[in-house]
């Protein structure tokens, strides 16, 4: 009778908790992948790729599910948050505080990236590496081209948001959801209320279509992590372990950094945000994507006491433009691709790589190789070979995962931080 109640209490514990199925969904997809990849031998490689993507299957539909809201769920997310500020006073002070909270924590994760790259020493070894990337691994990343700062600065304003909004481009979304936000304000709210009513609608639209989403989101995260570990496989992981635990070290002390802020500055305990956010991370973990878990963020940061008014607006800007976990990758892949080929940096070499990795990371548009793309630019800037760029794509799914939690963490300590501000709710 005791026995049957323990799996009564552990089988609503599970159907209850988003997070626990999310887990659940992990493990299970953890060990299935394990167990259809190419070293243990089971199944062939031709159809275990099958299996793959029909694992991959409700991961891919509940994604799209996602996407297609995305653009909406944002725009809309970030009028409303603007519009129900009390005062332009207030409209600049998130402002300034969230965008010195992304320049500190930013420049702080590049900078720890480049530290325990210059102490660990993970391209060293591999020192042994020869080889040279395949033609087809590095193809779509050199065709995509990083543009100058001055491009950058000039294509901030959305020329076409159209365009942008079939392109991807969330940074020129923001942009433009940011510049109708501001000018909501400064009309008046008699005219402005029937706008601002469609806005309400198309968020509470899109909220509903997110929450028919999150009933696919274990069996999408058991699928997603099947398919990923049957194509790396354990031994690739194993094979380049001092990079990618170099990674994993500077994205846990990272989030140990974000944890510290929050407990000393906003009285918020490691204990209470997992509580209230380890479902979110979680998700954010396995999709790979702060934007496509931003609805489930928002939920988070008010069960973490954020006014609406500023959940909708913070999160959504934190979601395109706060990218520490990248920065901090991103200088630490630079210089283990250094290591590797046996180049020396400099400290001003290093100075301008924190810095392009900076700006970057912050102003980069959210487009598919973008990331990669970077990587090569600035590799190539310093003279580094990028033959080792392999190795990093190979494990880029992996720690792609790892630093997305750690973005998504970022968004809601900003979140909380700036909740005293107080916007009325929108």
């Amino acid at each position: 009778m005791q026995l049957s109640g323990q799996r009564f209490k552990l089988r609503a514990w599970i159907t209850t908790r988003l997070w626990a199925q999310v887990l659940l969904g992990m493990v299970l997809g953890f060990a299935l992948g394990l167990a259809l990849s190419e070293g243990a031998g089971l199944v062939g490689r031709d159809t275990a790729e099958v299996l793959g993507l029909w694992l991959a299957l409700p991961g891919r539909i509940f994604l799209a599910l996602i996407a297609m809201v995305l653009v909406p769920l944002i725009f809309a997310s970030i009028v409303g948050g603007l519009a129900g500020a009390s005062s332009g006073a207030e409209l600049r002070a998130v402002g300034l505080r969230l965008g010195g909270f992304i320049l500190l924590t930013t420049t702080t994760a590049a900078l720890i990236g480049v530290g325990l790259a210059q102490w660990l020493q993970p391209g060293k070894a591999l020192g042994g590496f020869a080889g040279s990337a395949p033609a087809d691994a590095l193809e779509g990343a050199s065709q995509t081209t990083t543009p100058s700062l001055p491009d950058l600065i000039a294509n901030i304003l959305p020329a076409n948001p159209t365009a942008s909004i079939v392109q991807g481009d969330m940074l020129a979304v923001v942009v433009f959801a940011l510049l109708v936000g501001v000018s909501v304000t400064q009309v008046d709210r008699a005219r402005a209320a029937p706008f601002m009513a469609l806005m309400e609608a198309l968020l509470s639209i899109s909220m509903n279509i997110v929450k028919w989403a999150m009933f696919l989101a274990p069996l999408a995260v058991f699928g997603l992590m099947a398919q990923l570990v049957m194509r790396i496989g354990l031994e690739t992981i194993l094979g380049i372990s001092h990079y990618v635990l170099a990674v994993l070290m500077g994205l846990a002390l990272l989030l140990v950094l974000y944890l510290l802020v929050l407990w000393l500055l906003a009285g918020v305990g490691p204990l209470r945000f997992m509580q209230a956010a380890g479902g979110n991370l979680l998700l954010a973990f396995s999709t790979s994507s702060s934007s496509a878990v931003m609805p489930v963020t928002i939920q988070s940061a008010r069960r973490l006491g954020v006014p609406e008014g500023i959940a909708n607006l913070v999160v959504p800007l934190g979601a395109t433009m706060n990218m520490a976990g990248t920065a901090l990758y991103q200088a630490l892949a630079i210089l283990f691709l250094a290591q590797l080929a046996g180049v020396e940096l400099s400290g001003a070499q290093i100075a301008v790589v924190v810095a392009t990795l900076v700006g970057s990371s912050i102003g980069a548009p959210g487009t598919p190789g973008v990331s990669i793309a970077i990587l090569i630019s600035v590799a190539g800037s310093m003279n580094i070979p990028v033959e080792g760029m392999v190795i990093i794509l190979g494990v880029d799914r992996l720690l792609d995962m790892c630093r997305t939690a750690v973005n998504v963490t970022g968004d809601l300590v900003a979140a909380v931080l700036l909740r005293g501000i107080g916007a009325a709710p929108g």
